[in-house]
């Protein structure tokens, strides 16, 4: 696994939940170290080793950790970088949708060799649509899952979301658009802000 996504895991255990907490998810681990290096590759085995062990400290599912996961890696001040790649793609929500096809290359633009499970949308009706990834990077559903949820608030959007599962080593994710402009969005400005 990318070091990118175990520093990732690592960061928001210690930003959401504090340092004694990472440190006791490390050691039920087993980890060799309490950090992770983000350029580095590490077996698949203990990125599970610690999604389980959070869990487990937690007392949530694998499941709803990687979603906490997703939501985090959008809406903490700490991510802010992501937030605006993703903003990036449009001025509304179903903007943004429309744009995940691209995601996985995008991503590769800023880290080359992170690879994101291809991602498609497909639209069911005008409120109404589904997102299929391959489950080359099982549970990456459920992380998703957390950054639609937090792009929703970011746009203002109000959705429904539903998590249909894995078959066949592909996950599908259920967006209902209730009301695109439902809430007052966050501030999102094209340039970024210097000094």
């Amino acid at each position: 696994m990318h070091g990118l996504i175990n520093r990732s895991i690592q960061c928001f255990l210690r930003d959401t939940y504090g340092v004694p907490l990472w440190l006791d998810v490390a050691a039920a681990a087993d980890l060799p170290s309490n950090e992770f290096e983000a350029m580095l590759t590490y077996e698949d085995a203990l990125t599970w080793r610690v999604l389980d062990a959070a869990a487990v400290a937690l007392k949530k599912s694998r499941a709803m950790v990687l979603e906490d996961i997703g939501t985090y890696l959008v809406s903490h001040p700490n991510n802010e970088g992501l937030r605006r790649l993703l903003r990036f793609a449009g001025l509304s929500y179903e903007d943004f949708l429309h744009s995940l096809d691209d995601l996985p290359d995008r991503t590769r633009l800023a880290v080359s060799d992170l690879e994101l499970p291809e991602l498609e949308l497909r639209q069911h009706s005008a409120s109404r649509f589904s997102i299929t990834c391959n489950a080359g990077m099982p549970g990456f559903g459920h992380v998703l899952v957390g950054i639609l949820r937090a792009m929703a608030d970011d746009y203002g959007a109000l959705v429904i979301l539903d998590y249909l599962g894995e078959r066949h080593q592909v996950e599908t994710i259920e967006v209902t658009l209730v009301e695109p402009a439902f809430a007052e969005g966050r501030a999102f400005e094209l340039g970024a802000k210097t000094g």
